[in-house]
């Protein structure tokens, strides 16, 4: 496959999603990474939820046959009568439910609706998605560190700090994919950190806000681990834009909070 033939898989899965949700009467506002403006469903086919995501996470990487994904929040329609604009810039804390599917070795669905985290593998045979992992849990620290270190020049010194700490003494394992799904649930399942940090060049970090960032800190926080952009919890951010960025550390609720007090203590010094 070259680049063009993963634009066109970007483009099929959007419409997909696009196309299901319009069709199921469930859902009155669509926000897409792929689309620079919400959609809104015709009104005879609208329903009270807000839903947001991202059709094909770490696209770039399908010629590798690494592994990608699909992620969504779901929100409601946050009034009644007609929309209105703003309708789908809701904080974090206003999400109903939120999940991801991994399209790797096997095909992973993982969900939460507020009461924890359920897991369902696709079995191909009978063409249904299985309980798996019911309840899931992330460990309360981890022995893994996930983040791009191509970009340490560019870090600010805190984060160089923390990464710097985890070299040291009885060091953690470094594990990076590129692919946010997949890094995001290996460490769902084994504990540790993922990290994407602001640089120099990024300011505001390169995830966004409504449909990578929230949908994951609400499976990591029903998961029993933290999610915050550096300075507050992913979930406390109310986007003032569709695709507005932030920096996210998320994982295990030890490792997250180690590294917000390094946080912390630069920003006391600056």
């Amino acid at each position: 496959m070259q680049g063009e033939e993963v634009k066109k898989l970007d483009v099929l899965a959007n419409d997909l999603f696009i196309n299901m949700l319009r069709s199921s009467y469930a859902s009155c506002l669509l926000v897409s990474e792929e689309n620079d403006n919400e959609i809104e469903v015709e009104t005879e086919k609208q329903g009270k939820y807000i839903v947001t995501f991202d059709p094909l996470d770490g696209s770039s990487n399908i010629d590798c046959l690494v592994s990608i994904g699909s992620i969504f929040a779901i929100f409601k329609k946050p009034h009644e009568g007609a929309l209105a604009p703003g309708d789908a810039l809701q904080s974090g804390r206003q999400i109903i439910a939120a999940g991801y599917a991994l399209y790797g070795s096997a095909t992973m669905m993982v969900l939460s609706a507020g009461h924890g985290v359920n897991g369902f593998m696709l079995d191909p045979s009978i063409g249904e998605f299985v309980l798996t992992d019911p309840n899931m849990r992330i460990k309360p620290r981890g022995k893994i560190y996930s983040v791009n270190e191509g970009y340490e020049e560019k870090w600010e010194p805190a984060v160089r700090e923390y990464v710097k700490s985890k070299k040291q003494g009885k060091p953690y394992g470094s594990r990076y994919i590129g692919s946010m799904v997949a890094d995001v649930h290996r460490t769902l399942k084994y504990g540790g950190i993922f990290m994407y940090p602001s640089t120099v060049d990024a300011p505001q970090g390169k995830l966004r806000v409504l449909y990578e960032c929230m949908p994951m800190a609400y499976i990591i926080e029903q998961a029993g681990g933290l999610a915050s952009t550096g300075v507050i919890p992913v979930l406390d951010m109310v986007p003032t834009s569709l695709h507005q960025r932030s920096p996210i550390f998320l994982g295990s609720k030890d490792d997250v909070e180690d590294v917000l007090k390094v946080i912390a203590k630069h920003a006391t010094k600056a």
